[in-house]
């Protein structure tokens, strides 16, 4: 590797195709300083002066707005191996030997992370044959900053998580919509696009749950103090552990409200709500707190124990005793006294129809004001 870093690069690798040649004069002065100190350095350390070339390398080729295609010919002739890139959710992505010729595919004797904004977005590799090369790894390094460059510059899209203010400048209901548009679009979303905002609380990361409901898809997340937000054009499948509120799909700032809403009247067996599928029952989280918790209804089920408020939940989830007694794995006859104790406690008669609504708008109002 020293012997190649040592050389003069072949025109093809000092001047990749699509590369814009730099314009400003102290640029040619900045390489000409590094090109000195590799001089210097050659004399002292053979090592140190390989790896200032490297930099040099790579810094002329971001300099030179190298493209993904640039950057894989470039390096795979100044590392004298086939060269890939590979970009998450980009399909095959970029590989690329010395000679330009395809080559079969075999396995990378080295590779690194490429990393934009904390989040894991693709993988550079070299396919060396044999160990690798002393200065593989900061080639590699070297090489995956480029690629970040690159995807900065032309793939707003490409990562998931997002600018929270920009995020919140799209959903913000006192954005005026040209500054909206303008987001959104920076973003990576098309204009005229519908799109639907999520609203999550999860343990799982952001970028990981939005990869996963909206797969190959627009999508952009950011943690809010609120919540955290899914932009997507889509919206699948949420994957366990995960509580969210869906609004939806048009207008983000009202998304977002709705999203909010329907977050509020997510449980444990309601994780995730769609906004659209509340009807009615969302005017409830537009009464007033303290409202709320004056009601006679609501302030005896909130003294009712967790286990009581599981079994009326049940209850009032399947409007069957047997079906209750099925999802709480216990017996009818154990879910009957049960349901008899709480009637009795909260002054709601639970086998009348009546009294089963006023259960569950009480519990409701209840899940609403407890958080």
């Amino acid at each position: 590797m020293h012997d190649i870093l040592a050389a003069r690069a072949p025109p093809y690798i000092r001047h990749p195709a699509r590369i814009q040649a730099p314009a400003r004069d102290d640029r040619r002065v900045g390489s000409r300083s590094m090109e000195a100190l590799a001089v210097r350095l050659s004399q002292l350390d053979p090592q140190a002066e390989g790896a200032v070339r490297v930099i040099m390398f790579y810094d002329t080729l971001t300099r030179r707005r190298a493209d993904l295609p640039a950057l894989a010919r470039a390096t795979a002739g100044f590392a004298e191996c086939v060269t890939g890139i590979g970009l998450t959710g980009a399909g095959r992505g970029t590989r690329m030997s010395p000679d330009g010729q395809d080559r079969p595919e075999a396995p990378a004797s080295s590779r690194a992370p490429v990393v934009l904004d904390g989040e894991h977005i693709g993988t550079v590799w070299l396919e060396r044959p044999g160990p690798p090369g002393p200065l593989d790894d900061l080639v590699l390094e070297r090489l995956a900053l480029a690629v970040t460059a690159v995807v900065e510059r032309y793939g707003p899209a490409a990562t998931t998580m997002a600018d929270p203010a920009l995020v919140e400048l799209a959903i913000s209901a006192g954005t005026d919509e040209p500054a909206r548009a303008r987001a959104l679009r920076l973003l990576g979303f098309p204009a005229g696009h519908p799109i639907r905002v999520v609203a999550v609380r999860s343990a799982l990361p952001l970028d990981q749950v939005a990869r996963l409901i909206c797969p190959g898809r627009p999508a952009k997340a950011a943690p809010l103090p609120e919540a955290g937000v899914i932009l997507a054009t889509t919206v699948g499948s949420f994957p366990e552990g995960v509580r969210a509120g869906v609004g939806a799909a048009g207008r983000t700032d009202l998304s977002w409200r709705e999203a909010r809403t329907a977050l509020r009247f997510t449980g444990p067996r309601a994780p995730v709500v769609h906004h659209a599928e509340l009807g009615a029952l969302a005017l409830l989280a537009e009464v007033p707190e303290a409202a709320a918790r004056a009601n006679p209804d609501v302030a005896a089920v909130s003294l009712l124990p967790e286990s009581d408020l599981d079994t009326l939940d049940a209850y009032c989830a399947t409007g069957s005793l047997r079906r209750a007694a099925e999802l709480l794995h216990l017996h009818h006859s154990s879910v009957a006294r049960r349901l008899e104790s709480i009637a009795a406690a909260v002054g709601i008669p639970l086998a009348d129809p009546a009294g089963l609504a006023r259960a569950r708008l009480a519990l409701t109002a209840h899940r609403l004001v407890a958080g």
